[in-house]
């Protein structure tokens, strides 16, 4: 934008979509993930729950996406022109996008502004504003897989001479899917608008994303029946443990109880811990890629224990923001699964682990 406006070629109009309902909605965070230059921790990370809209500077001549009452929510992902790729930047860590449920219409109003009064007349060919459901693969050299579309167009060729608002609505849009943004995937809805241009001057495209989250309602069925877990670990003549976990399927604010009894005990045990791990796969047929990443580590003991003991164990999921329903087969390209990970460290940092599946899920929001 800068160097076309060096060559007379850009114009100073900001570009700004306000959704229906904004101020009353729910807001999410989108974090930064690991690869993007926003940090990294437990590597890829979700829309995570704020309790409102979170003001971030906007300094780009384009893009500025502000709710009803005037809050800015961040720039977009997309600051491109026409037939550009879906990148895997961290323009939009940090910035707060309203929720939508799966049923709602997604509406709201386009406003065109010109930036100061000197701006010169945007001449067009027609403004397009489409809804789009997409999935990201990082590694892919065509990023993006659009499962669903709706387009509208909103306006005609003409000149744009001052501030210019057009309302849009997509009833019964398709949003199947829970809103993602892993390490090498990203499910992402969005607005994207288009300003077509007159020859040899670009498009421009701007994309404004909102959130989508599914709570469980009726799909009960889906999950598997409650049970408890129970496995061993151990060393021939040398460890033997027994750990219990309450159950193999949990709400997202749930709390994991359970017991470890240490049966046998002739190695000189430091510490344990217990992991919460997430497995990502991406792709499919032979080209899957698996990452797993530690989400959070609990140190449930430290110390030497005794023939006999029992370690009780509390965990409160609800401390773990970053934490997501377990996926299978996401329009089958990608999955998601956790597993409680069993670490016992002995006095010559050897480490003995044993892992179990959980199923995470989400409940209906009220």
């Amino acid at each position: 934008d800068a160097a076309l406006g060096l060559l007379g070629l850009g114009t100073p109009w900001t570009i700004n979509v306000e959704f229906e309902n904004s101020e009353a909605r729910r807001h999410v965070a989108v974090p930064a993930r690991r690869g993007d230059g926003g940090g990294g921790g437990g590597g890829g990370a979700v829309v995570q729950l704020q309790g409102g809209a979170k003001r971030t500077s906007v300094d780009d001549e384009f893009v500025a996406l502000r709710a009803t009452r005037g809050s800015a929510f961040g720039k977009s992902d997309g600051n491109r022109s026409a037939g550009g790729k879906h990148g895997f930047n961290a323009k939009a860590a940090g910035a707060s996008i309203p929720v939508f449920e799966e049923s709602e219409s997604v509406s709201g109003r386009l406003i065109i502004t010109p930036k100061d009064a000197k701006a010169k007349p945007l001449q067009h060919l027609g403004i397009r504003v489409e809804f789009v459901g997409s999935i990201e693969l990082m590694y892919e050299s065509d990023l993006s897989h659009e499962f669903t579309s709706l387009l509208r167009e909103v306006d005609d060729t003409g000149t744009i001479t001052s501030t210019r608002t057009y309302t849009f609505t997509f009833q019964n849009a398709l949003k199947t899917y829970d809103t993602y943004c892993g390490t090498h995937v990203r499910l992402r809805y969005f607005v994207r608008v288009t300003i077509l241009r007159p020859q040899y001057t670009p498009n421009v495209v701007r994309e404004f994303d909102v959130a989508v989250q599914h709570g469980l309602r009726e799909l009960g069925a889906t999950l598997p029946p409650v049970s408890p877990i129970r496995m061993e670990v151990g060393i021939e003549d040398a460890l033997h443990i027994e750990f219990e976990y309450n159950k193999n399927r949990y709400e997202l604010n749930d709390v994991v109880t359970g017991k470890i009894y240490f049966l046998l005990v002739r190695v000189k045990i430091k510490r344990m811990e217990i992991e919460i791990r997430r497995r990502e796969s991406a792709g499919a047929g032979s080209s899957v890629y698996n990452e797993t990443d530690i989400i959070a580590k609990f140190e449930a003991m430290d110390g030497a224990p005794v023939r006999g003991e029992s370690i009780p164990i509390r965990l409160f999921l609800s401390a773990y923001p970053t934490l997501t329903p377990t996926y299978i087969a996401i329009n089958n390209r990608f999955s998601v699964k956790y597993y409680l990970n069993l670490v016992i460290i002995d006095q010559d940092d050897r480490r003995y682990f044993k892992q179990a599946e959980i199923v995470l899920w989400r409940a209906a929001a009220t």
